[in-house]
């Protein structure tokens, strides 16, 4: 089943639907940029940084430009907020229907390696940007009208939620267009597998210690059995992993840079995939409370993110909120 007749059959809302044709043809110019790669130099780093103080990539940027002109073609999106801009974009649609927000390039470190990546999407509703401003955008993750990733690798994916189940559509190359090839996908409420970056452990907190500790102690160990650990320095990679054998991405809290102690972006990274894992039967923390209920105060706003398998994410809430009934053990 092709997306748009997908869309046509599941959603009644035309300007929605609009907007997720809109993505995906987003997806398909990156997906075809990325193919090129050195060939076009847009795997090259750049002297410049973004709003993050990360070095940004051409490609990075030319993602950028090339979803923005696709938002703004739609006429039903009002303004974008990216990981590659300080602030919003706004557009002449002002009194369209959505707010966009966005990390058009997601694990963009991996290109050297010729790794996969992907673009990440947030929808809004459009609760008046023209008077409001950036603080439109500044919305939990609860209200959240669609959730997408693009992922780019052996084939071009694009995985959807418009609030009614989470589904993997395949591009076919051959006829440019994004064919259902999983519905209503499911996260297994069990799982024997965790991806962290194990580098930061020293600087964790004692509830994702004590969590990490028992997986590694394996059979002999109070879970009493083995664990595999994944990680791929692509949150759009990691997540996928999860909706399609399932698993926990880790991205706790940690001392490492205290003004970072959350890593990953609120509005364009934790509120979709929260979403997305959500609406596959998973769960989605920020150590105690939900992702998709944190209030935001800022547009670049950094939380942690602990997302996957139910049981195990109540098991680390359960894990924090001891840590909080003996202060002295937190740090």
């Amino acid at each position: 089943m092709q997306l748009e007749v997908f869309l046509e059959k599941v959603s009644v809302n035309h300007g929605l639907n609009v907007l997720v044709s809109h993505l995906a043809q987003a997806g398909i110019e990156i997906a075809a940029l990325i193919r090129q790669g050195a060939l076009q130099g847009v795997t090259e780093k750049m002297t410049s940084t973004n709003v993050q103080g990360e070095t940004q990539m051409k490609l990075d940027i030319r993602s950028h430009e090339l979803a923005v002109a696709q938002l703004r073609a739609s006429a039903v999106v009002a303004g974008v907020l990216s990981e590659e801009e300080d602030h919003p974009v706004l557009f002449e649609t002002l009194d369209a229907p959505f707010l966009v927000s966005m990390d058009p390039l997601d694990g963009s470190s991996n290109l050297a390696i010729n790794g996969v990546v992907g673009s990440i999407f947030s929808v809004l509703p459009n609760i008046g940007v023209s008077t409001l401003g950036e603080q439109a955008f500044l919305q939990p993750g609860q209200d959240q009208r669609a959730a997408a990733y693009l992922m780019y690798g052996p084939a071009t994916l694009m995985v959807l939620t418009l609030g009614q189940g989470t589904h993997v559509f395949t591009l076919d190359h051959d006829s440019n267009t994004f064919m259902l090839t999983q519905q209503t996908v499911q996260i297994a409420e069990e799982t024997s597998e965790f991806a962290i970056n194990a580098s930061n452990q020293r600087y964790w907190a004692p509830a994702m210690q004590r969590y990490i500790s028992e997986c590694l102690q394996g059979a002999d160990g109070p879970r009493g059995r083995d664990f595999n650990m994944r990680w791929c320095a692509s949150m759009v990679m990691d997540v996928h992993r999860i909706l399609t054998r399932g698993g926990v991405f880790l991205y706790p809290h940690d001392r490492k840079q205290p003004v970072r102690a959350g890593r990953l972006r609120l509005l364009y990274e934790a509120n979709p995939m929260s979403l997305l894992v959500s609406q596959a039967g998973g769960e989605s923390i920020d150590g105690k409370q939900p992702i998709l209920a944190i209030q935001p105060d800022s547009c670049h706003q950094r939380v942690p993110v602990l997302l996957g398998a139910k049981q195990e994410i109540q098991r680390l809430r359960e894990y924090h909120w001891q840590d909080s009934d003996h202060p002295q053990a937190t740090d």
